[in-house]
């Protein structure tokens, strides 16, 4: 039986197509002038200039460019918060498209323009049905791919859901490889929580015909480099989840010559908090007996990210019922694998209950973060959609508030 204050008839895909051509022009503006961590100005400005006409209270400069539009309709208590993020990466774009990116050797290569431009689609939606009781508030966050110290870290530091309580919060991002307009989500552990480590060894440069009177870095980073390989297959149960990347080996510019320095970057993924502390503790151990093994020394920097990022129960069901609504059971896949990829969205996560939905961009899309990949514009609608039947469903009394 449907409660007296909630609406029988809640958003769907028909609802939004109207305004399909609108949301793909915001898109494709969003893609020309791509700006990194921190620096979306122009962004901003236009996000907020949006919401301002659609009727929105605006507060702009939490965590940098970071910006909050709320909506309060009618009496109803309950709080709903829903999180695009804005920046792009420093990647030269090879797409060739007519709405390429505008700015050398920045793009939009993970598919933030989308993200911004389907809450702005919900936003609008919203504001002009008004299909709810209680209080909307739209988080749209600079700087999720700076790695550490992110957006939504500093967002939250800056008091985010002190400033603007919620509920529960939710996010959607992109994904390549599934069918465009799948909805993807599991409760619980969802996404990996991703470490970097920066690791210098320091040798004895030399000529490359004495090497007997050198202490060559090369060797001891290409051998610290074979030894991480057993850091997972030898320290870490079967049955957890791991990984270790070397992604970056950098050393000397001649080849007669033996260089005094070699660099290594390894990235680091895992899903529990004894597994990541566990991989640091070996890691660390590894590098110095290896390169002391060979009379090298190193120096360590070792850069914890972005935590686990975990979906609620509650959450995941409210968020459930909303793409079966809008999709259908035959586009929802409610236990997808954990992805080893990371999100800081993970730390508004510990601040509020909520979750991140993944959302198919086609089967032939190209990866995300590659010079060639680009938001799939049929899923504007569908995610502007999701976002209001959810907003819309929760709002108005379904299921009751944690």
């Amino acid at each position: 039986m449907t409660p007296p204050d909630c609406p029988s008839v809640l958003s769907d895909l028909g609802a939004l197509q109207p305004i399909a051509q609108d949301l793909v022009a915001i898109r494709h503006e969003l893609h020309r002038y791509p700006e990194l961590a921190f620096a979306e100005h122009r962004t901003s400005d236009l996000v907020a200039k949006k919401l301002e006409e659609w009727g929105y209270s605006v507060t702009r400069g939490i965590g940098g460019t970071g910006l909050v539009g709320t909506l309060k309709v009618g009496e109803g208590s309950r709080t709903i918060g829903l999180r695009a993020d804005m920046d792009a990466l420093p990647i030269e774009e090879k797409t060739d498209l007519a709405y390429a990116s505008c700015h050398a050797g920045v793009m939009h290569a993970c598919g933030h323009d989308g993200h911004t431009a389907m809450l702005l689609g919900a936003a609008r939606h919203l504001s002009q049905t008004r299909n709810f009781s209680g209080t909307l508030h739209l988080i749209f966050q600079p700087a999720e791919e700076k790695g550490f110290d992110s957006g939504a870290k500093a967002m939250v530091s800056d008091g985010l859901f002190e400033r603007f309580p919620c509920d529960y919060v939710f996010a959607l991002h992109n994904h390549p490889g599934a069918a465009q307009g799948t909805f993807l989500w599991r409760a619980g552990a969802f996404m990996a929580a991703g470490d970097r480590v920066f690791v210098k060894v320091h040798g004895v440069g030399g000529h490359a015909a004495r090497p007997h009177l050198t202490v060559d870095p090369v060797v001891a980073a290409a051998a610290i480099v074979m030894g991480l390989q057993t850091v997972v297959a030898r320290n870490i149960d079967p049955g957890d989840s791991a990984v270790v990347t070397v992604g970056r080996l950098r050393a000397g510019d001649a080849v007669n010559v033996i260089p005094q320095h070699a660099d290594i970057g390894i990235s680091v993924r895992s899903f529990s908090t004894a597994v990541r502390a566990r991989l640091k503790e070996r890691i660390v151990k590894m590098v110095h007996a290896t390169a002391e093994a060979f009379g090298a020394q190193v120096e360590i920097d070792y850069v914890e990210g972005y935590p686990v990022l975990r979906n609620s129960q509650a959450a995941c069901e409210l968020a459930g019922h909303a793409a079966l609504a809008v999709v259908g059971a035959e586009n929802a896949v409610p236990d997808f694998s954990p992805i080893m990829g990371s999100e800081d969205f993970a730390y508004m996560l510990q601040a509020c209950p909520g979750a991140l939905i993944r959302l198919g961009n086609g089967t032939g899309s190209a990866g995300l973060h590659t010079p060639t990949y680009d938001f799939n514009d049929s899923n504007l609608v569908v995610g502007a959609a999701f976002f209001s039947r959810l907003t819309e469903h929760y709002l108005n009394g379904r299921p009751s508030a944690p």
